[in-house]
């Protein structure tokens, strides 16, 4: 190849060369501008990612928060449902207007069983249960013919005695005489005056004998000891009549109550004992006629302590002229009796018995408290306390063998009726 030729050649790749890089003004500009606008989608991407993430986190920590939250929320639940819930009463504050009302007994001022003094058999009865009867009234009629026949032998033996010692009483006369004249020895005198002296008591004996057996024989008639009312009638027209002395297990012909007045006795808790005092008044109640009150008297107490029953037993008489009540009934008998100060009325299923004495469960600050109290009367359904509580403390009722000081508690207010 000739050396021309290269330089042509030379010479046209210079040319192209300067032409290529001979760039218009108008097409060189945007190839000036293109790392810019790289370098703004870069930072658009990174800002887009920051976003992003920013935007994950968060969902990622409030999820976490809520979870959190949830967790909270499940541990208060469980807590709460661990605490039990308790219903609880405020004490009533006084008592019942004072008022004791005891459970008596109603009997009759005088109760007789009348029983046949001598042996026979039942003539007639003239009296049946419910009959009242006054004093000395005949009630039956007995028959005995061995009486009679006693009777009649021993008014004869007294009329032999009587002959006798009226013919000894001649002799001694008649001996004394002789004994003036010396015509007997003094000891054929004293003989004959023994023989009247043992003849008039023989005579003695005999009339003895006599008002004996006629003393028997009046008890053929049964008369009522006092006014009453028959109440029990176990005899009839015939039957063989035992006198109940002479028997083991004697039969009562009739039962004789008195009841224009009764005795009512009622055993009255030995805490409410001092204030139960003879002539002080007292009320009395019966199911059958709650409304109707009957007045009654306290006459006796019987002055001691019953160590079984730690009660006094007190006797209130009532005037029964009205026949307003039965012997036998079952009463209470409202003793009215001073206040006690600062007393209060619980429910007794709220009593707590425990080994270190009487407790109740009190709910303070929503913990429970065993206070111990003092009782003082017993109203069955309530207990009277009197010292311990106050009308503001919320006790539970209904209170479990586990309950324990310090133990948390909801408290749930109720009333006496157990209404919420």
């Amino acid at each position: 190849m000739s050396t021309g030729t290269l330089d042509d050649k030379t010479q046209n790749q210079e040319e192209q060369k300067g032409e290529t890089d001979v760039v218009p003004a108008h097409t060189a500009a945007p190839h000036a501008d293109a790392p810019a606008e790289n370098s703004i989608g870069l930072r658009a991407a990174a800002v887009a990612v920051v976003v992003v993430s920013v935007a994950l986190l968060s969902a990622i920590a409030y999820g976490i928060h809520l979870r959190a939250v949830s967790e909270k929320r499940l541990t208060i639940a469980t807590l709460g449902a661990a605490i039990p819930t308790v219903n609880v009463v405020h004490p009533t504050a006084g008592t019942e207007d004072g008022d004791l009302a005891l459970p008596g007994n109603v009997e009759a001022y005088i109760d007789t069983p009348i029983y046949a003094r001598t042996n026979g058999y039942l003539k007639a009865w003239y009296f049946d249960i419910g009959a009242h009867v006054r004093k000395g009234q005949l009630l039956a009629v007995i028959e005995t013919p061995e009486i009679d026949q006693q009777l009649d032998q021993s008014r004869a033996e007294l009329e032999r005695t009587e002959a006798d010692a009226q013919l000894a009483g001649v002799t001694s006369n008649r001996w004394q005489a002789l004994l003036a004249k010396h015509a007997v020895s003094q000891q054929e005198a004293d003989q004959a005056r023994s023989n009247y002296i043992a003849a008039q008591a023989a005579v003695d004996a005999s009339e003895a004998n006599v008002r004996r057996l006629q003393q028997l024989q009046s008890y053929e008639r049964v008369v009522a000891p006092f006014d009453g009312v028959i109440t029990q009638r176990n005899t009839d027209v015939g039957d063989l009549i035992d006198a109940g002395s002479g028997s083991n297990n004697p039969r009562q012909l009739f039962h004789l109550d008195a009841i224009n007045r009764l005795r009512v006795y009622v055993s009255v808790p030995e805490v409410d004992a001092d204030a139960i005092h003879d002539g002080d008044t007292a009320t009395l109640t019966q199911d059958s006629d709650p409304g109707e009150k009957i007045r009654g008297t306290i006459v006796r107490n019987s002055d001691a302590i019953n160590e079984s029953t730690r009660t006094l037993n007190v006797e209130v008489d009532v005037d029964n002229s009205k026949g307003l009540l039965l012997p036998g009934a079952y009463v209470f008998v409202h003793f009215h009796l001073p206040p006690i100060a600062n007393a209060v009325t619980i429910p007794s299923n709220t009593l707590l018995f425990r080994s270190e004495g009487l407790r109740v469960g009190v709910v303070r600050h929503d913990r429970v408290q065993l206070a111990p109290i003092t009782i003082g009367r017993d109203f069955g359904s309530s207990v009277e306390v009197t010292s311990g509580l106050t009308a503001t403390d919320e006790v539970i009722v209904n209170p479990s063998d586990s309950l324990a000081s310090g133990a948390s508690v909801y408290p749930r207010l109720v009333t006496a009726g157990g209404q919420s």
